[in-house]
């Protein structure tokens, strides 16, 4: 039905539509910088690279590939400082002042994928943390902004000597304090390191101070993007008058329901129509992330379940599909668009080459939740809409045409399907608008729905889960399905051990790293279903500082991320001082049980928590130590390794059984 309005508009013009004239002739707009999704910000995409494939590269294809799925722009990712950022910990390529490793972590490994799906994809790298050693053991990475620069200038100078990537953009911190001494530094050293290509996005927060520091000092010859974070579709005077492209270097951060995907439709056009904003990145790229951990399932789409293959593609890939297959960053906006009269937007870009894409939505007010700070509501009712072509584009004659609907309460939604092309007759077309409609008008004729086989059916974290850590050469720094919470864990060779403990998983971080969230004085990492009640947890585990060193399981911990300081649960630690405690928290204030251990650093121990109900007892090295430890709360929660501090500790042989 919709098809035959469309061929009816191009010829029954209706009687009291709006007209939106689109003209290049007065000259063309800002330059369009494309649409991004950011991976980190609290190691958002830890659960991808444990998909076996074909799952994988199904997943990376609906983000990456060109006219399949989402078809990014950029791609933004953590540069890795050893502290939790959100979700998780991301390590860092220098633990140490004389440490470097240009292969840990995954984000290299993502950008190499993303880039072989789409070589012309822009990367950005951002810090959120930083090692310790950077500042001296003080929270700032401006002690020293000379040894910030090279920690950061090195980390672009790896990603090409090792990996081939060309870093495009780089910025200061996530959302906390620049200083116009570091990004001066960082500038030179940049350049001193033969990477003058690579232009300083400021400040990943807010418009201002920024904007006037580009104003009115030497940043304005070094600071060639103002970003903001969650700019609510608005930029300020001051960033406006600088002359500098304007992003949104972060948005979104919205559950991937219908409700998010409307949002991000809305963002994606009204970040230009309100404020000039020419670039776009989501937080997050992907949701593959324990669900449990702050902002679950914020990302473009789902995948956290490597251990069943099971994803989901939502709303958001096929709202971003709407721009991304149909312009490309170079694009121009035209000057003359903007807001629809009866609610809604459209946008209007060029390649200058005579083709057109016209992108109009129609979100409703109660979607407005999503854009921090809110816009005000306002309401968007049903339309008539007609556009005027002038200028070179008067010369189309057919626009290929791709639709959305959103319908909330009827779960009927319908996303980025093909309607019957509208022949555009005298440089005119009418069309009808509804409520909560995503429109795509365009000269291009490549986009497409990509479709693979439907993944795997959703199933909950194995019951019985084995690792000995056996991976001689990890294409990966940390073992599957393990999420960092505070600290680093990596695979290491024990060369000294000849044994049984030859590989091991070891926790590596010797120092409080300069933090971006609240980190805990205790490192720790966490697996499995947060919905684990009774557990069998068995690991072994090396205890590597004399005296003070110390380790633990645990079950039923219940919180991770921002909070896991507050985390709860059931922690059964042992300590080089030959002692051992049982606690209900993270920190160690709630002590259930304690005594005589016997243990000691640089000895392998092996340690079991059994956790029934409302009761729990542990094992030293297959022997009963304590028992009858009651346990009143909490009721469920991951499984957990983990460290008394910063310290360096070694586990093997994990194995946990659930039910």
């Amino acid at each position: 039905m919709a098809a035959l309005l469309l061929v009816c508009a191009a010829v029954c013009p209706r009687a009291g539509a709006a007209v939106y004239r689109l003209d290049d002739k007065p000259g063309l707009g800002p330059e369009f910088d494309g649409v991004g999704g950011l991976s980190g910000g609290g190691a958002t995409s830890r659960l991808l690279v444990n998909y076996q494939e074909p799952y994988r590269s199904q997943i990376l294809d609906y983000l990456f590939k060109p006219n399949f799925g989402a078809s990014l722009h950029i791609l933004k990712v953590e540069i890795g400082g050893d502290a939790q950022t959100t979700d998780g910990t991301e390590p860092s390529h220098m633990h140490y002042e004389d440490d470097e490793n240009y292969f840990r972590g995954y984000e290299w490994w993502l950008m190499k994928e993303a880039k072989k799906r789409n070589p012309n994809i822009k990367l950005v790298g951002l810090p959120w943390a930083f090692p310790a050693w950077i500042s001296g053991g003080e929270n700032w990475p401006y002690v020293y902004p000379d040894r910030t620069a090279f920690y950061i200038s090195s980390w672009i100078h790896g990603a090409k000597l090792y990996h081939n990537l060309d870093i495009d953009y780089v910025g200061i911190w996530n959302e906390r304090s620049y200083n116009r001494k570091y990004i001066m530094l960082l500038r030179y050293t940049m350049d001193k390191m033969g990477l003058e290509q690579v232009k300083i996005i400021a400040s990943d927060n807010l418009w201002e101070p920024i904007s006037w520091s580009v104003l009115h000092t030497e940043l304005s010859d070094v600071v060639d993007i103002i970003g903001a974070h969650y700019p609510g579709t608005v930029s300020s005077s001051n960033a406006r008058k600088t002359g500098k492209k304007l992003w949104s270097s972060e948005d979104y951060s919205t559950v991937n329901n219908d409700i998010g995907g409307g949002c991000w439709a809305r963002i994606l056009n009204q970040n230009y129509v309100n404020g000039n904003i020419t670039s776009t990145i989501a937080w997050n790229l992907l949701a593959s992330y324990y669900k449990e951990l702050p902002f679950g399932q914020d990302g473009l789409m789902t995948a956290d379940e490597p251990w069943s293959g099971h994803y989901e593609v939502q709303s958001p890939i096929w709202v971003t599909a709407h721009t991304t297959q149909f312009t490309q960053p170079g694009w121009h906006y035209l000057k003359n668009v903007g807001h629809l009269k009866k609610g809604g937007s459209n946008v209007a870009l060029t390649d200058g080459k005579g083709n057109l894409t016209i992108i109009v939505e129609t979100m409703s007010h109660d979607h407005s939740v999503c854009i921090r700070p809110p816009l005000p509501p306002f309401k968007v009712s049903p339309q008539n809409v007609t556009f005027q072509l002038q200028g070179s584009f008067k010369q189309i004659e057919t626009l290929k045409v791709w639709y959305t609907k959103f319908d909330f309460f009827k779960n009927s939604s319908k996303f980025f399907s093909q309607h019957s092309d509208i022949k555009v007759v005298n440089g005119a077309f009418s069309m009808p608008v509804g409520v909560d409609e995503i429109w795509t008008m365009t000269t291009i004729s490549t986009g497409k729905r990509g479709t693979v086989p439907q993944p795997p059916p959703s199933r909950s974290f194995p019951k019985d889960y084995k690792d000995d850590f056996n991976v001689k050469t990890p294409p990966f720094s940390e073992a599957p399905n393990f999420a960092d919470q505070t600290g680093v864990f990596e695979y290491f060779i024990n060369y000294n051990d000849p044994g049984d403990h030859v590989f091991t998983l070891r926790q590596v971080v010797t120092e409080r790293p300069i933090t971006w969230a609240s980190d805990a004085d205790q490192t720790i990492s966490v697996i499995g279903d947060y919905k684990w009640q009774d557990v069998n947890i068995t690991c072994d585990v090396l205890i590597e500082t004399a005296n003070t060193g110390g380790v633990f399981i645990a079950g039923r911990v219940n919180k991770g991320g921002e909070l896991i300081r507050h985390a709860e649960g059931l922690y059964y630690w042992i300590f080089a001082d030959g002692t051992y405690k049982v606690t209900n928290d993270l920190p160690g204030k709630t002590v259930l049980a304690s005594g005589k251990s016997g243990t000691r650093a640089w000895k392998w121990h092996t340690l079991t928590l059994r956790i029934q109900g409302d009761s729990a007892y542990g094992l030293l090295n297959g022997y009963p130590l304590w028992k009858d430890v009651r346990v009143t709360h909490p009721q469920n929660g991951w499984a957990a390794i983990g460290t008394r501090g910063f310290e360096l500790a070694q586990f093997d042989n994990f194995h946990v059984q659930a039910g």
